[in-house]
């Protein structure tokens, strides 16, 4: 069967109160659907996306190459099956790829909003989500499943529309993000903000397009350290060394350098600096336990069956704050959950590489074993 792959954008009239205070009005939420929807809506499963994601999670656009991010597990006979389930991946408000972003107009001005964009929330990009499946007809749903960010949204939907999903699985993520990770996310902001071609965000989206932002690739690089381990770093390079270039040459370069040089700056023409800006923001300031008193508090909300999958060698998301999660359920004996703590050296980035080694628990749960 066919992937049935579609994409299209709805347009919301009514304000987006959100966490900070402010309102976002009108706005738009662009998302993919893959498979069928069943008469009864019993088969609907959302996929959530992470910091550089987007709706376009599974197959092939016709004048590209490229699949969608997670396209190893969405599909036929895959572990999220088309064939059984309809698939609905929505892009966050905040991003760069058709969800109002901070490079959207800014009503009544054609301008696009730049910094007069309000800071949102993880809290805020489930709730815009919500929303659009209240639009579309879509009031329970089988399953939420998301890594990282993707991974923070699904315990977003479990805490605050606890009867809203049967199942949530959750890969790769954490409670509320920890200091490494925000100096990660920090050298990435000041090598934005201090690039004169950053043009203190009046910068021209189609300029930066063609010839990318050099400091926005830097940051990018330090990002790409956190995703992967030292471990996958020496499997995938080792001391490898270009071929074409001089061991004594000052700029001769490692094969790593090579991957975050060509990694970092090819990321600058698809991914537009402000959300990068945006989004990094809402990460940082995510904590499942604001409102609550505490994380206990919050988790208490939780009534789907939950799957907690986390990753030995992640640096970005330890391994300990997922089990920090799981600690915390076990005392509380209200929830039904499951964690898994998987044997991977590849780093943050597992859950979207090493399929093999999870696909099959993410089976289990939708199967309903």
């Amino acid at each position: 069967m066919a992937l049935n792959l579609q994409t299209k954008t709805q347009h919301f009239t009514n304000p987006l109160y959100l966490e900070s205070g402010r309102i976002l009005e009108p706005y738009d939420i662009t998302y993919e659907t893959y498979g069928k929807r069943n008469e009864d809506d019993s088969n609907i499963i959302v996929v959530c996306h992470a910091l550089t994601g987007s709706h376009h999670a599974a197959g092939t656009y016709e004048n590209e190459s490229k699949p969608g991010w997670w396209d190893g597990l969405i599909g036929s006979a895959k572990a999220i099956d088309t064939d059984k389930y309809f698939v609905i991946c929505a892009n966050v408000i905040g991003s760069c790829f058709g969800s109002t972003g901070p490079m959207s107009p800014h009503p009544p001005y054609q301008e696009p909003y730049r910094f007069k964009f309000p800071v949102v929330t993880i809290k805020d990009m489930v709730k815009a989500q919500r929303i659009l499946f209240d639009r579309l007809g879509i009031h329970h749903v089988k399953a939420i499943i998301g890594g990282s960010m993707g991974g923070m949204q699904a315990l977003h939907f479990a805490i605050h529309y606890p009867k809203f999903a049967d199942n949530i699985i959750a890969l790769a993520t954490t409670y509320a993000t920890q200091p490494w990770a925000i100096a990660f996310n920090k050298i990435a902001q000041e090598a934005i903000l201090k690039d004169p071609d950053f043009q203190d965000g009046y910068y021209d989206p189609e300029i930066i397009k063609e010839n990318g932002l050099s400091g926005m690739a830097v940051g990018r690089m330090a990002g790409h350290i956190s995703f992967l381990s030292h471990d996958s770093m020496q499997s995938k390079f080792g001391r490898e060394y270009k071929r074409t270039d001089g061991l004594y040459e000052l700029f001769g370069k490692f094969q790593v350098e090579s991957y975050l040089e060509y990694n970092g700056y090819n990321f600058t023409k698809w991914f537009d600096p402000l959300s990068y800006l945006y989004i990094t923001k809402a990460i940082n300031i995510y904590d499942l336990s604001r409102g609550f008193d505490t994380l206990e508090e919050a988790l208490r909300k939780i009534e789907a069956n939950l799957l907690l999958i986390s990753f030995k060698a992640d640096m970005l998301f330890r391994n300990e704050e997922m089990k920090h999660i799981s600690d915390i359920l076990k005392q509380t004996d209200t929830t039904s959950f499951k964690y898994i703590d998987i044997e991977s050296n590849y780093g943050h980035d597992a859950f979207l590489v090493e399929l093999e080694k999870f696909d099959f628990y993410i089976k289990e749960v939708l199967n309903g074993n």
